[in-house]
C-alpha cells in the first residue's frame, strides 16, 4: 500500500489542471537500476496501464507498475517546497540506504542474498 498526502494530491491536482494535454492522466511513479545509490525514482504524467497499483486521492490518481509496486510498497508520495526545491518527494520505508540527491536509494533486497 502507498499513501498520497493531501499536499501531494492538491499539488498533483494543480499539476494536470495547468497542462490541458493531461486530462485523464495520472502521476507515475516508477523504479529502476541506475542512480548513485543503485536504483532510482522517477516520476511521469502518464495513462494508466494495465496491471497498474492504482491510488485514488482528492480526484487524482497514481499510478504504480507491478516491478516498482514490490519496492515502494508502505511508501509515502509528499509534495514538499523547501531549500532544497519544490516537488513530490517519495519516503520509503524499504530503503536500506539513500543518496542526497533525494532519487536515488538502496534496496533492502541488496543485502538479502
Amino acid at each position: 500500500m502507498i499513501t498520497v498526502t493531501d499536499t501531494a494530491a492538491k499539488h498533483l491536482q494543480i499539476l494536470i489542471a495547468e497542462h490541458p494535454d493531461s486530462a485523464n492522466k495520472g502521476l507515475r511513479i516508477f523504479v529502476e537500476a541506475g542512480g548513485c545509490a543503485g536504483m532510482q525514482y522517477g516520476m511521469a504524467l502518464d495513462f494508466q496501464k494495465e496491471g497498474d497499483e492504482v491510488i485514488e486521492r482528492e480526484g487524482v490518481q497514481v499510478f504504480v507498475d507491478e516491478f516498482s509496486a514490490k519496492y515502494l510498497n508502505g511508501s509515502t508520495i509528499d509534495f514538499t517546497d523547501g531549500l532544497s526545491g519544490a516537488g513530490f518527494r517519495i519516503n520509503n520505508p524499504n530503503a536500506s540506504r539513500s543518496c542526497g540527491c533525494g532519487t536515488s536509494f538502496e534496496s533492502g533486497e541488496a543485502h538479502q542474498h
